[in-house]
């Protein structure tokens, strides 16, 4: 990985925070990754909706993890590479065994669905264990994209060019997608992290996408945190009570 020891040096002692192209994704990763992970493990496997319904949700983080590595191919590693030639290569090689470890993942998962109930415990237990070492592999993964790249986008790139890169890989985002990114992220950001980035949608999407995303949001908040939420967005009062 080309990446100059000097950048690195240069962003640990920055005092102003830049635009982190990975925060806010990486904290919704994180959350979906051990969410699931939980769930497996919990998970009634002589329970025949409860087996569908969690090895869906298996296939839903596999499906979200390779949208997020291509994400971040097509528009992060693009823009290091054409400014820092060879800094992504690391990264890069981790992406490509992550793609063959996400579809043999998959595959186990449907063959946990598919097998007989004699050997779902052994299946299941099996499953749960390859998962945790995937989800450990990218939270180690991740460590270097938000430490080494993010020197390398620091010391090459302006944060407007960054926001640039920030608004065009959003933009390529489907809506579906987007509300799930919303789910997994918003509730699992810090305060201000929640109305920067609800701010900044209500300030550039359609009103109604903005509703959409709170009423995503809403039941993944506890009542204090809709609290702040809200009264940093200026919302109704009458919005900060969950309606039931």
């Amino acid at each position: 990985m080309n990446i100059d020891p000097r950048e690195m040096r240069q962003v640990a002692a920055a005092s102003a925070p830049r635009v982190d192209l990975y925060a806010g994704i990486h904290k919704a990763l994180r959350a979906l990754m051990a969410d699931t992970l939980l769930a497996l493990g919990r998970m009634d496997h002589d329970d025949a909706l409860e087996l569908a319904q969690t090895t869906q949700r298996v296939l839903e983080l596999l499906g979200f993890c390779g949208a997020h590595l291509k994400h971040e191919n097509d528009f992060v590693h693009a823009a290091m590479e054409s400014r820092a030639a060879g800094s992504s290569g690391r990264i890069a090689h981790e992406h490509q065994e992550h793609v063959e470890a996400i579809e043999a993942l998959a595959s186990q998962t449907t063959a946990l669905l598919q097998c007989d109930a004699a050997l779902r415990a052994e299946r299941t237990l099996a499953l749960y264990r390859a998962l945790s070492v995937f989800i450990a592999h990218n939270f180690e993964h991740m460590h270097v994209e938000e430490t080494a790249h993010n020197a390398v986008l620091w010391a090459r790139f302006t944060d407007a060019e960054l926001m640039e890169i920030h608004g065009a890989l959003v933009a390529s985002i489907p809506p579906e997608e987007m509300m799930f990114v919303v789910r997994w992220m918003v509730p699992f950001m810090n305060p201000a992290e929640r109305t920067e980035m609800l701010g900044d949608m209500r300030a550039h999407a359609p009103a109604p996408a903005f509703a959409a995303a709170l009423e995503v949001v809403r039941p993944h908040l506890a009542d204090r945190e809709w609290a702040k939420l809200a009264a940093s967005l200026g919302l109704p009062a009458s919005s900060w009570v969950e309606q039931g």
